[in-house]
């Protein structure tokens, strides 16, 4: 028999995982964790299940002492499966919302749904790597269906700026392909080498490079969405509210910050990321005067207008420990304020990189808004 002090202890571990799911993860874990009891703790509610049925068969005649660990396991389950419920009352109100600021689309099917938790995943896309300035690469999908040039997406990759590449999280860009969308993935120069504005050229660059093959990709150059996630969302809101461009339909950013002098004020050495480096890496240092022009070029926040403004999405887990929710809830108070079109979705359970399981809770809501978003900005 197993021994119940083992039992007892990998139970507490159990519950110790579950509220992940409540409080933002401490800076010694690794913030993944989280990610999981997030957004697959629907598949690990198995675990403590099944620590609970060896703790009644080891019982012997100590019923008494099998209680504390059953207790354990039942909070444990009710913690991994609390982003169902949660999701299911946030995707209540989500067409609704959708329809008020977007305007009425065509629903894909079910906002979020128990079975949507084993829906099929869509297949992989095929990749065309093109390079579109010296030394940067994009990767290309298209709809193969598609007989006449469709919306494109372009995706922007996190990695606080100094890290990461367009490899990231493409099972979203699948996805998006599914849906009919073209779906440009690039890379951009990064930090410590090359600071802001360089990211936002290469963007920018991308762009152009999009227009002027626009007939040999088989996209339609007047409907471009940008996208991006973490610091990425950081440049495609930036780069989509200063390019002044009409092609540019709109924004969507997932756990982004999008004023860079409030995430400087927030930034500390001790956080999960020494985010105080990422940014003096990123910016050249504080927003004193010198970089004031330049702190202001990188804010989305700052460039808001009340005429020229493309719509825009925001996700944002409210337990992020990454990037605060607050950057998101700040960028949509000041869209509000200027009346241009938003919807900001706070994920109660979430942190980073909520989408990566699309069949999770924080995948099924984010594919049902961005569909919904991007049908209604992007049709004719």
């Amino acid at each position: 028999m197993v021994p119940k002090l083992l039992l007892l202890l990998l139970a507490m571990l159990c519950l110790g995982l579950s509220l992940l799911t409540v409080f933002r993860v401490p800076v010694a874990v690794n913030w993944k964790l989280a990610l999981m009891a997030g957004e697959y703790g629907y598949l690990l509610a198995f675990l403590p299940l099944g620590l609970a049925a060896l703790i009644w068969v080891s019982r012997g005649e100590s019923v008494g002492l099998a209680i504390p660990g059953l207790l354990l396991c039942a909070l444990a389950v009710g913690f991994f499966l609390k982003p169902l419920v949660e999701a299911g009352l946030v995707g209540r109100a989500l067409p609704d919302r959708l329809a008020a600021v977007f305007g009425p689309v065509k629903p894909t099917g079910p906002v979020f749904s128990l079975g949507g938790l084993v829906r099929a995943i869509p297949a992989v896309a095929p990749v065309e790597t093109h390079e579109y300035a010296p030394g940067l690469k994009l990767d290309f999908r298209r709809p193969s269906q598609v007989s006449e040039p469709c919306p494109c997406v372009i995706v922007v990759h996190g990695g606080g700026w100094d890290s990461g590449d367009r490899s990231e999280i493409t099972g979203f860009d699948d996805w998006l392909v599914a849906q009919g969308y073209a779906v440009v993935a690039v890379d951009y120069r990064l930090a410590p080498a090359h600071p802001w504005p360089a990211q936002r050229d290469d963007v920018l660059a991308a762009i152009a490079w999009l227009k002027s093959h626009a007939h040999q990709l088989g996209i339609n150059a007047t409907r471009l969405v940008l996208f991006g996630r973490s610091a990425g969302g950081q440049i495609a809101s930036a780069v989509g509210y200063t390019a002044h461009d009409p092609s540019i339909r709109g924004v969507i950013a997932f756990y982004a910050p999008h004023d860079m002098p409030f995430a400087w004020s927030v930034s500390r050495e001790d956080d999960a990321l020494n985010s105080l480096k990422l940014m003096r890496q990123y910016m050249g240092g504080p927003p004193d005067e010198e970089r004031a022009s330049l702190y202001h070029s990188a804010s989305a926040q700052l460039n808001v207008d009340t005429e020229t403004t493309p719509p825009t999405l925001l996700i944002h887990g409210t337990i992020d420990t990454l990037v605060w929710r607050r950057h998101s809830e700040r960028l949509a108070a000041q869209l509000e304020a200027a009346g241009r079109p938003h919807l900001f979705v706070e994920l109660p359970w979430a942190t980073h990189a909520f989408e990566f399981n699309l069949n999770g809770p924080g995948g099924q809501l984010s594919t049902y808004t961005v569909s919904w978003f991007l049908s209604a900005i992007t049709r004719p």
